[in-house]
């Protein structure tokens, strides 16, 4: 495996004790890191970044056309190997959440900027011709020395008669998300202090074309610790990956995903961020659509307990495949 990129980790650090704003892309193992100063930024117009307090670009008037979207799902039984190596791993106690994706064919009249300048999310980067994403989860943000973290994981079909206590009380979903605001609390303790729980299980809406969703997500916060202030690369380093979209504990897990997985997932359910010489914002890249050889593929998955029923989470894969454009 390729080694972590800690040159540009280290470099990320220098700017951020300057005081100088720069965005950041980040992918899953770490190794590859995408850096640039806003200026850097400006000069690559194929480069299209949209953040909660920043977007390098002007958005475009309404989408004059009808939106296409079919999904073609691997057969379940191709979907179960996987699912059937990760399910052993955590009968054996190798791991007790591993965080399961799997790439779709997809095919759509709409082009990746059209995805990107049209879709609804908090996150979204629209890189050259190659991948779009339109996330709507936190990674972390920091403001004052102050540093949060919005773990997401459990989803329900939104139009489920009382989806929301379902999904709150789903024995499944709730070990998932606990698993989740545990390992996140102990990760953001190695950069933080008084680290606490402050928003437990709040449920999002998300309106899709397809079928309209109920997310959970929980808040967990703490004050930067003197040795991690000012050093964006130095806590990056040291919280990635997103316990999240990886699983618990994260190495084990992590070895896991490489085995059961039959794809490299690259920047998908990776971070990105921007640094405005202050505070942070940054966001877990999920939601993802890669272009490989002018065919589309869409990066989804679900976090996996030995509660979780195989066919269940192959349609809980098949659900978030889905662009908010309307």
């Amino acid at each position: 495996m390729k080694a972590i990129n800690a040159k540009e980790f280290s470099e990320m650090d220098k700017l951020s004790e300057k005081g100088e704003p720069f965005i950041f892309i980040i992918d899953f193992l770490k190794q590859n890191i995408l850096l640039f100063t806003e200026d850097e930024l400006n000069k690559k117009p194929d480069i299209l970044v949209h953040f909660q307090n920043y977007r390098n670009y002007t958005p475009e008037t309404s989408l004059n056309k009808k939106i296409h979207l079919q999904s073609f799902p691997e057969t379940f039984e191709s979907y179960k190997k996987g699912f059937d190596l990760v399910m052993e791993n955590l009968q054996f106690g190798n791991s007790y959440l591993i965080n399961y994706t799997r790439k779709t064919k997809i095919e759509t009249n709409l082009t990746l900027r059209d995805i990107f300048y049209h879709s609804e999310a908090k996150y979204k980067i629209c890189y050259k011709n190659d991948w779009v994403f339109f996330s709507p989860e936190v990674f972390i943000k920091i403001e004052n020395q102050r540093i949060s973290t919005f773990p997401m994981k459990g989803t329900i079909d939104a139009d489920i008669p009382d989806a929301e206590n379902i999904l709150k009380n789903d024995p499944k979903e709730k070990a998932e998300h606990y698993t989740v605001v545990d390992l996140l609390r102990n990760d953001l303790s190695m950069v933080a202090d008084d680290v606490k729980l402050v928003d437990f299980q709040r449920i999002d809406y998300l309106k899709t074309l397809k079928k309209n969703l109920y997310t959970m997500s929980s808040e967990i916060e703490g004050i930067i610790k003197p040795s991690f202030q000012n050093k964006i690369g130095s806590i990056m380093q040291k919280l990635l990956p997103a316990g999240s979209i990886l699983g618990a504990p994260k190495d084990k897990t992590q070895e896991v995903i490489l085995k059961s997985e039959s794809y490299d997932r690259g920047f998908y359910t990776g971070v990105c961020g921007y640094f405005d010489g202050k505070d942070l914002d940054s966001g877990v890249m999920i939601r993802f659509i890669e272009n490989e050889g002018n065919q589309f593929y869409f990066k989804s998955g679900g976090g996996i307990t030995h509660q979780s029923d195989a066919y269940a989470e192959y349609q809980e894969m098949i659900n978030k495949i889905y662009v908010p454009v309307y």
